[in-house]
């Protein structure tokens, strides 16, 4: 007995000496506490893809690093995350887009369900909801993940955020490929870090390019204004004129300054919305005073004329039929509203374009947000469908360029840079299932609504 103790021991400890080479060369993957939003922003801030512990069966470790692979290779901003269905769910968009602060394209499978949304320089809403339409019916969780992900790394504007690196390895590494990773890192970093330079000049040079062009039509459009002004007979000392009047009066004239300062300090096309913003409401001030001193009821607030916003505010709303597309109410002035009921054509604002002069709804995408500014976020959309503008705005790459939101136009960051909280949270808002309208969860943005 006691000679096969004794034979024993040599085997127990050996037995043991393998077991801590085991936990030296094939560390067990670390314990992982309750999983919250913080986690998931935390894990995709070093790679685009990640799976909670609790819905590794949707996607193993080998699909999760082929689709991080070829994320990282395609250089965008697209985030990745697969969680269980019971995770915490309410604001988990727009919370996980805080917490990881970067901008980018978020894709979340939730149990057996799928959606994303997008910061709107990134990607267009609608965009998006296509892109989440088109992959509802894929029960797959990889074959999903990747239909989608090779949709839309195509139209995600921006690059990878730094912080991603490359692939860690959890085995040992001799120094020296530690030091020629390095080198190479450095290498590729100064590489990259040409190309972002070079690729941000060559957008600083199109949209400066894109605004001298805009500058021509906004200097109209600031002329035409003066002149009204300079034509107008109105003395506020002169019998009759109160202080309402004069306030009028002083709003039109602040308005005119306030479009000659914007222009002045205007360095993209998109600046150019604050402008010709001052020159609608001047002129619905002109048109105030106008009716206060013809004892007219004051005209309501409605939008330009469509045809040429430089005729003032629109009387009414008529038919109108662009070439190719189809019919819409548009608002127009009263000379084009006569126009239009005796068959004649609208004096449409023309532009010129390096085909001739052109309708602006048919120029270059920089009149976007030269529309944007006389006519809003909410007009626009349904003035532009089927137009050459209208297209323009549509496509996920118009708004890093030139803003977005059919006349919305902020933002500043692009994809993939580190805005923190600073995002419109209505771009990772609202309710789950419509594809990229808002967040996981519908009327109160808890998961479950819209089923």
């Amino acid at each position: 007995m006691r000679a096969a103790h004794t034979r024993g021991l040599p085997g127990l400890l050996v037995a043991l000496i393998l077991a801590a080479l085991a936990l030296v060369w094939f560390p067990a993957p670390p314990a992982h506490a309750a999983t919250d939003v913080s986690t998931v922003a935390a894990a995709l801030r070093k790679g685009p893809v990640y799976v909670d512990p609790a819905a590794s069966g949707q996607l193993s470790a080998s699909e999760a690093d082929a689709l991080a692979a070829k994320i990282k290779k395609a250089d965008k901003p697209l985030f990745v995350a697969v969680l269980p269905a019971d995770f915490p769910t309410e604001n988990l968009f727009r919370n996980l887009r805080t917490d990881t602060g970067v901008t980018g394209l978020y894709a979340i499978r939730l149990g057996d369900r799928f959606d994303a949304r997008a910061d709107s320089a990134v990607m267009s809403r609608s965009a998006v909801q296509n892109l989440v339409t088109s992959v509802q019916g894929v029960s797959d969780v990889n074959a999903q993940l990747n239909r989608f992900t090779d949709l839309a790394l195509p139209g995600v504007q921006g690059s990878a955020p730094a912080s991603w690196g490359g692939a860690t390895n959890g085995g040992g590494v001799s120094t020296g490929a530690l030091i020629a990773v390095g080198a190479v890192a450095v290498v590729g970093g100064a590489g990259a870090y040409t190309v972002v330079r070079r690729n941000r000049r060559r957008k600083e040079e199109e949209q400066r390019a894109a605004l001298d062009r805009l500058r021509v039509v906004v200097d109209e459009d600031i002329t035409a204004f003066g002149e009204e002004l300079d034509r107008l007979d109105f003395h506020p000392a002169e019998a009759g004129a109160d202080d309402v009047m004069r306030a009028d009066y002083e709003r039109a004239l602040d308005a005119y300054e306030q479009a000659k300062s914007f222009m002045a300090e205007a360095r993209r096309p998109e600046d150019v919305r604050a402008v010709t913003q001052s020159l609608e409401e001047g002129r619905f001030s002109l048109a105030v005073l106008a009716a206060r001193r013809e004892h007219r009821p004051v005209p309501e607030r409605r939008a330009p004329c469509f045809f040429d916003p430089r005729h003032g505010p629109s009387v009414a709303d008529a038919a109108w039929t662009p070439d190719g597309g189809a019919p819409r109410e548009v608002p127009v002035c009263k000379a084009d509203w006569m126009r239009l009921t005796g068959g004649e054509q609208p004096a449409v604002r023309e532009v010129e374009t390096e085909y001739g002069r052109r309708p602006y709804w048919d120029a270059g995408p920089a009149y976007g947000p030269w529309a944007g500014g006389y006519f809003g976020g909410g007009v626009l959309p349904g003035l532009l469908v089927g137009t050459v503008l209208g297209s323009m705005m549509a496509s996920p790459g118009y708004g890093a360029a030139y803003g977005t939101g059919y006349g919305d136009f902020g933002g500043g960051y692009d994809g993939g840079d580190v805005s923190g909280a600073d995002f419109d949270p209505g771009d990772f808002g609202g309710g789950f299932g419509d594809g990229g309208g808002g967040d996981f969860g519908g009327g109160g943005g808890d998961f479950g609504g819209g089923f």
